[in-house]
């Protein structure tokens, strides 16, 4: 009876939440890949309707497809970035600047886990998740539902839906995006402790 009861009760208890920043980097990487996939095939599934298996199907759409989901990733993969640091930086009082470089390598191994094309990485060339998060901590963390998103500008210029067909539609695409990133953060404090895993963040500087 007893082995039961325990048996149910740790089916809806809550797992030990981590503090390990291995997991972490592995986190923001999975979920700046779901951001992307999950905001960009939603909407093209739905524009694409009935047509979708035959539109999906065609190597021209497909390459259109894959360049975004490219794109997107690059913003999305920076803005989970900025949002882990948002979140953690309460927790590491006086230590901005090392949490910042804990988390850009972090970001840097996440985008190398699995390198992307050397045309499509050709368009990041020049970004610096460095700089990124350094500007943002010129001003108190943001709110996932107000921060900017990096992901914002390229979702729309590669969208393979022609932009005839999405008119009036931005608003919606935008808030799909946010979403999902806002979704990120709540996931994220659900599976780590905040204060533990900048406390490790720091001290592994």
């Amino acid at each position: 009876m007893k082995s039961r009861l325990a048996g149910l009760l740790g089916r809806f208890m809550t797992p030990a939440q981590s503090a390990d920043p291995l997991l972490l980097g592995e986190f923001i990487r999975a979920q700046g890949a779901y951001v992307a996939q999950k905001t960009v095939l939603d909407y093209c599934r739905v524009k694409s309707g009935r047509h979708e298996e035959k539109l999906f199907s065609e190597p021209m759409f497909r390459a259109a497809l894959d360049h975004c989901r490219w794109q997107v990733f690059f913003g999305a993969l920076a803005d989970v970035t900025a949002v882990s640091e948002a979140w953690l930086r309460p927790y590491a009082p006086e230590r901005a600047e090392t949490l910042l470089e804990a988390l850009a390598r972090l970001h840097d191994s996440a985008l190398m886990a699995d390198p992307p094309p050397e045309a499509e990485r050709q368009t990041i060339d020049g970004f610096s998740i460095r700089h990124h998060l350094a500007g943002l901590q010129i001003s108190p963390p943001a709110r996932s539902n107000e921060m900017p998103l990096l992901a914002e500008a390229p979702l729309f210029a590669t969208l393979p839906i022609h932009p005839d067909q999405r008119r009036g539609e931005a608003p919606s695409i935008r808030g799909a995006l946010r979403f999902h990133l806002v979704s990120a953060r709540q996931e994220m404090e659900r599976r780590f402790d905040a204060p533990r895993l900048a406390a490790r963040l720091v001290a592994e500087d």
